[in-house]
């Protein structure tokens, strides 16, 4: 109890609002049904085959971007509250349609809707926590709303595998009206943080994080270490990406009906390992650097996508997701870590569109690629590359450790003209 009890200290103190976003977060994604099971979706209740259904979750990811764009401005101008319900409501409303159509194409279609408006208030997201939290606590508010994220992720893909097979409309439902329960939460319970960020006043050990003035691209041409850690992200998101896309494919394969049952008993295990260890991990890796944690994640990503490779038994499966998940842990909380401690206070909203553009262009092509590669040659081969990725991204990762700039007030606050 001693231990469980220290483990815990880590999320003493927090603000208000992170507390309040750890439990949006759970009843969003007690509700999450249809990202988990869209490629079944697509493949066996609309009859598109694996390369198809790949190309239009590509799509749908592509569609992020202008939504992510726009959003991240707009946090920076009118502020982080406003952006994140407007996005939320409008999001769950596309997704509630979704509920009363047959499936076709045009399910598909409002599916990109609903995409895109869910997609501008990502930024906000990380930019009201910045505003928040200092370098003391952010590691631990970023991984305590890391840990109410997948608390609802280990319930809700298994609600969803149980709804799939027969009662589809549910799905949607389900997934637009939880959205709207977290959306009430943040509108009654969390203040917009903008002005707090506005008017920041920071010391030299947060000289990073002084407001400047200029575009967010000279920022990012002026810290080329956002850029470089962006690229790295890519191939992270490109291998994750299987683990919604390959590893549904192989469960179906391997276990036909079942398939979607099995792989929503593995998406909840990948919960509960979150919710079980991250204290662990953030306790005993707070005073590493970033970068150094993230390649130590990115070398579990090889270990267990490589293990899907080779596996034929559900206990080889939930090993390969439990290895998967540590590194998941390793690598969420720090990156987001990571770009606060290094973007300006008056540039959150669009480093914190920019970047994830960049690190989710993988998780795009990775669908569509890898479903190519999966029709003509097999879901093995599509793991052996996966892993060989995965290796040279944790590479590119530990070399980037070696090089990265000691902040310094002379370089914070640089005006960017």
């Amino acid at each position: 109890m001693s231990l469980i009890k220290s483990l815990f200290t880590t999320y003493r103190g927090l603000p208000r609002e992170v507390y309040v976003l750890f439990v949006a977060h759970i009843i969003t994604n007690i509700g999450s049904f249809v990202q988990p099971l869209l490629v079944l979706i697509l493949t066996q209740k609309i009859g598109l085959t694996s390369g198809a259904a790949g190309y239009y979750i590509t799509m749908l990811s592509v569609l992020f971007a202008p939504g992510m764009i726009i959003g991240g401005k707009l946090v920076d101008t009118i502020g982080r509250k406003k952006v994140l319900l407007f996005s939320q409501i409008t999001g769950a409303l596309a997704t509630l349609v979704c509920g009363f159509m047959q499936p076709s194409m045009n399910m598909v279609y409002v599916l990109m809707i609903s995409s895109v408006l869910y997609s501008a208030g990502q930024p906000a997201f990380d930019a009201l926590i910045a505003d928040i939290t200092a370098p003391e606590n952010r590691k631990a508010s970023y991984s305590l709303t890391y840990m109410g994220w997948n608390l609802g992720f280990a319930i809700g893909p298994i609600i969803g595998g149980i709804l799939f097979k027969d009662a589809l409309p549910l799905v949607f439902i389900g997934d637009g009206l939880t959205t709207f329960l977290s959306a009430l939460l943040i509108g009654f319970f969390v203040s917009e943080t903008k002005n707090q960020a506005d008017h920041l006043e920071l010391g030299a050990d947060r000289a990073m994080e002084q407001r400047i003035e200029g575009s967010v691209f000279r920022l990012l041409f002026k810290r080329r270490i956002l850029l470089y850690f962006a690229l790295i992200l890519f191939c992270y998101q490109f291998v994750y990406s299987q683990w919604d896309f390959t590893l549904p494919l192989q469960m179906t394969e391997l276990y036909k009906s079942n398939g979607a049952a099995f792989y929503g008993l593995l998406a909840s295990c990948n919960g509960i390992v979150v919710i079980t260890i991250t204290p662990l991990i953030v306790r005993f890796t707070r005073h590493y650097h970033p970068i150094r944690v993230m390649t130590a994640g990115g070398i579990c990503y090889a270990l267990s996508f490589g293990l899907f490779g080779v596996a034929a038994t559900l206990p080889l499966f939930y090993l390969g997701v439990f290895i998967m998940t540590v590194g998941e842990i390793l690598i969420s909380i720090n990156s987001s870590t990571f770009i606060a401690d290094y973007t300006p206070a008056s540039h959150r909203g669009r480093v914190s569109s920019i970047l994830p553009i960049i690190t989710g262009a993988g998780y795009t092509i990775g669908p569509v690629l890898m479903g190519n590669v999966v029709e003509s040659f097999s879901i093995r081969t599509a793991w052996t590359i996966i892993t060989v990725i995965a290796l040279i991204a944790a590479g590119m990762m530990g070399l980037l450790s070696k090089a990265r700039p000691i902040p310094s007030r002379s370089d914070a606050s640089h005006q960017i003209n």
